[in-house]
């Protein structure tokens, strides 16, 4: 069966995907397997350009201002298109407005962890003891979605935990399983060979349903805290003005690559559990409802980027 843009002759040139991320982020890797595979699909190269930092400004305002020919297309994250709007007054780019949404490659949840040094051994044990000792005991975060979490965890508990900040989450890790701070609250990926080694207590996952790749995990709600669910997520925009149609074939093109059995299995060995992809207006819908989402965290919790 031909594949859909190449039914219409798309593409006819070279392909970028910039990445808000840098190499060997979660998002750039997932983008690169994708990438090699509508490679093949399309009979064209395909060139993933990292562009990370300054949260991924400068990755969307590359992509927004590029000819919406649909052969510039960003991968990103939650990051950019649901946290950046709460974070700074003023963006060079409107996730919105200077979009248009592709496709949402993957959702991972988080898992909060604490330290075996502290005595609780649940989330309602945990939230008690931090209420007992107010301002004495300590979150780290190495990433803005990571600190984000652990916020909405601090709001809905109703625990005064300390911020403390690190360069990324890996390098906050030792701190975490000697006990320097008290809890984290990490993106699957990045805490499951943590779980795996059973160096931290993994107190629950921020999802509706147990997630496949931690299973021993509770739920918040298992956990006894319901309503404390958050996912990060990755997906593709092309730039504002790009063709629908167009839209449509380079979604349903990258869906097909994603559920192929050879990807599926690269994917799979990253450990960031299902795909749950959604294309074009449904994840605009979520992109729309994310912003709403994140945003309503990050100003209870009084966070800025200057």
């Amino acid at each position: 069966m031909p594949w859909a843009a190449r039914a219409q002759g798309f593409p006819k040139d070279r392909v970028t995907i910039v990445t808000s991320l840098p190499a060997g982020s979660s998002v750039d890797v997932t983008t690169r397997i994708v990438a090699e595979k509508l490679s093949q699909m399309w009979r064209q190269p395909i060139v993933v350009d990292n562009r990370g930092g300054a949260n991924g400004l400068i990755a969307c305002e590359l992509v927004a201002r590029a000819r919406p020919d649909g052969l510039t297309l960003l991968a990103t994250s939650a990051m950019t298109h649901a946290a950046n709007p709460a974070l700074y007054d003023k963006l060079p780019y409107d996730p919105v407005n200077d979009f248009v949404p592709v496709l949402r490659l993957g959702m991972s949840p988080f898992i909060l962890m604490s330290s075996k040094a502290l005595p609780p051994t649940s989330l309602v044990e945990l939230i008690a003891f931090l209420r007992k000792e107010p301002g004495r005991h300590h979150f780290g975060a190495g990433s803005l979605p990571s600190r984000i979490a652990s916020e909405m965890f601090r709001q809905q508990a109703g625990v005064d935990i300390v911020y403390v900040g690190y360069k990324g989450n890996q390098q906050a890790f030792p701190d975490l399983t000697e006990g320097r701070i008290s809890l984290m609250t990490v993106d699957v990926v990045g805490a499951k060979p943590l779980v795996d080694r059973d160096a931290v207590r993994a107190l629950a996952v921020t999802y509706a349903t147990r997630y496949p790749t931690v299973p021993s995990v509770p739920t918040s709600t298992e956990a006894g805290m319901p309503g404390f669910e958050l996912t990060t997520w990755s997906g593709i925009y092309a730039p504002r003005a790009t063709p629908p149609e167009l839209v449509e074939q380079i979604a349903r093109d990258a869906a097909a690559a994603i559920e192929s059995p050879d990807v599926r299995a690269r994917l799979d060995a990253l450990g960031g559990g299902p795909r749950d992809l959604a294309l074009t207006d449904a994840f605009g819908r979520f992109t729309r409802s994310e912003i709403d989402r994140w945003g309503k965290i990050i100003r209870s919790a009084g966070l800025k980027v200057e």
